[in-house]
């Protein structure tokens, strides 16, 4: 791909429209940020919040964002229960990256215009731009009035999505679930037969832990979709823009980082597709429907990858070795 003229294109916009600061994102970001630095004071610290801080990334991670926000509602690769639906849809609340609405719109645009000048994210403009530094302006054709009516009509047929437009509910939702975490863990200890004192300590420790921690990983864990695996992996595909597999994002956002053969099959709720490409985002959605609570899961189309180039099938090679 030749990136000049695409780099060119981004300073001439840049040239043309006053860069606009998103300060939602500037300051909650920058605060989450700050307050999970907590974490290396030791008065803060306890085995609980960090186990909470893993288990969180699986749960609001990989099960709100990977599963619902990415598969479900912006890719419609399965079909559940509205309730589990919106369920999911209110852990990824929970990891603050924006609305339902929103996010699914922003993604589905970078499918539509991947490393071209539309992208919101790529980086053709650098490495920090594609990983968070896209998330505190706001171009005006990324305004919600702009980019909704294009990419997230299905979702704001839902009422519970539409109300998270609402800024009050949005954040209040986000900021309620602080209190939630403090004051279950001040409960916790205090059933447990701790003095106040020392319960107030273990609330504020599943706060920082539970809540600001777990946040930043599974933020930079989303973001390095964007900007890692855009520019150092391998390609199962022929895809025209310049997504990769990268093994270590792959395996640490729990199947999110074989993101070649995601741009290569969109749909497919499966994004491993060789032994070696673990996929827990999946295999969680499989248990689910072992549970009779998920169906209609699409699957690697085959025709699809096909057209997208595959640089060599199962039948020649059944058992690749990692590149």
């Amino acid at each position: 791909m030749n990136q000049q003229p695409i780099e060119a294109a981004f300073r001439g916009a840049a040239v043309r429209e006053p860069i606009r600061i998103d300060w939602l994102n500037v300051v909650g970001i920058g605060y989450y940020h700050l307050v999970a630095l907590l974490a290396f004071v030791p008065w803060f610290f306890s085995w609980t919040g960090v186990t909470l801080a893993i288990v969180g990334s699986y749960v609001f991670g990989t099960l709100g964002i990977n599963l619902c926000y990415h598969r479900l509602l912006t890719h419609r690769g399965f079909v559940c229960p509205k309730w589990l639906e919106h369920g999911l849809a209110l852990l990824a609340v929970l990891s603050f990256q924006d609305t339902p609405a929103r996010w699914v719109a922003v993604h589905r645009r970078h499918h539509e215009h991947a490393d071209e000048d539309p992208d919101p994210h790529s980086p053709i403009v650098n490495f920090v731009w594609a990983h968070m530094g896209w998330l505190f302006v706001r171009p005006s054709e990324m305004e919600r009035t702009q980019i909704y009516p294009r990419y997230a009509k299905d979702i704001l047929r839902d009422p519970l999505y539409r109300r998270m437009e609402n800024p009050a509910v949005y954040l209040g939702t986000i900021i309620a679930s602080w209190g939630v975490f403090f004051a279950l863990g001040t409960a916790a200890a205090l059933v447990a037969g701790s003095a106040w004192p020392q319960a107030l300590q273990f609330g504020a420790s599943v706060l920082v832990w539970g809540v600001f921690v777990r946040t930043v990983l599974v933020w930079h864990l989303t973001w390095s979709v964007n900007s890692v695996t855009h520019m150092f992996g391998y390609r199962n595909y022929e895809t025209d823009e310049e997504s990769r597999n990268n093994i270590v994002v792959g395996l640490l956002t729990n199947g999110e980082g074989w993101h070649n053969n995601h741009h290569a099959d969109p749909r497919s709720a499966r994004h491993g597709h060789l032994w070696y490409e673990v996929d827990v985002t999946y295999l969680s959605l499989r248990a689910l429907a072992a549970l009779g609570l998920a169906s209609k899961i699409a699957e690697p189309n085959r025709h699809r990858l096909a057209a997208a180039g595959r640089l060599q099938t199962r039948a020649e090679n059944p058992n690749p070795t990692p590149p």
